[in-house]
């Protein structure tokens, strides 16, 4: 495999008992695949864990193996339930120091808003030993870097103005292109003509998702491919099988 075909992918780990509760609705799922593709990189693997180090832990150094990046979202704060730092550095068998550029950060910031930097405050200010930062624009505190491992804030607005930092820095591969074609039919009506389409196309890859609508059944099928040629001729042979079993296909999807 050349460079060029490798295909890059990432875990996330999304943190919080807030969000195993039901309680906080998880918002970062999308947005951290949807950025990643648009980088080459494809999220292979999501797991949610509680606040709880060990298992913070495990997850993190399962992924970061399995993978080319791991990023992490929650867990960052100034509250005493932000134990993600701590259970990274434990992970990764490095001490928690205080960042002195992410100190003089927070300093400006609660300056700049006539508010004291508090001991819970400076919390944001902590990373494993040898990380760098991550920019944020938004409150101050900024994320972290370490190797293949970024540790980001869980609230989804900070977490997307920490992806736009690392926009560019990355090494990925091609990004993975889509369209999706709809249809009014059960997915079982077609499943033979998906495997077979996706069989021929071996670089693509159909998604079939159903929906109800207006007391109809349907379907739309997302096709995926890093290379626009190759998506084309399987969108068009796709189309043509669905036509000739009779089936009205919607492109852009339904």
């Amino acid at each position: 495999m050349s460079a060029s075909d490798k295909v890059w992918t990432a875990g996330l780990v999304v943190i919080g008992d807030e969000i195993l509760s039901g309680r906080t609705h998880d918002k970062n799922i999308a947005q951290v695949a949807s950025w990643l593709q648009v980088q080459g990189i494809r999220l292979a693997e999501v797991r949610v864990v509680p606040d709880v180090e060990e298992r913070i832990g495990e997850a993190v150094n399962a992924l970061r193996l399995q993978n080319d990046y791991l990023f992490t979202t929650g867990g960052i704060g100034p509250t005493h339930d932000d134990i993600t730092v701590d259970a990274v550095a434990k992970a990764l068998g490095v001490g928690v120091v205080v960042h002195p550029e992410a100190r003089a950060m927070l300093e400006r910031y609660y300056a700049s808003r006539n508010m004291e930097l508090t001991e819970a405050r400076l919390r944001m200010a902590r990373v494993p030993e040898g990380a760098e930062l991550i920019p944020n624009r938004m409150s101050g505190a900024p994320g972290i870097k370490l190797g293949n491992l970024f540790l980001m804030a869980g609230v989804p607005h900070i977490t997307a103005g920490m992806l736009d930092a690392l926009t560019g820095t990355l090494e990925g591969g091609a990004p993975l292109l889509s369209e999706t074609i709809g249809c009014w039919t059960a997915e079982s009506e077609v499943a033979d003509i998906l495997r077979q389409i996706e069989h021929a196309h071996e670089d693509c890859q159909i998604g079939s998702y159903p929906f109800f609508r207006d007391g109809r059944v349907g379907a739309n099928f997302v096709i995926r491919s890093t290379n626009a040629d190759r998506l084309r001729m399987c969108i068009d042979a796709l189309c043509e099988a669905l036509g000739e079993n009779g089936l009205e296909f919607i492109p852009g999807g339904i």
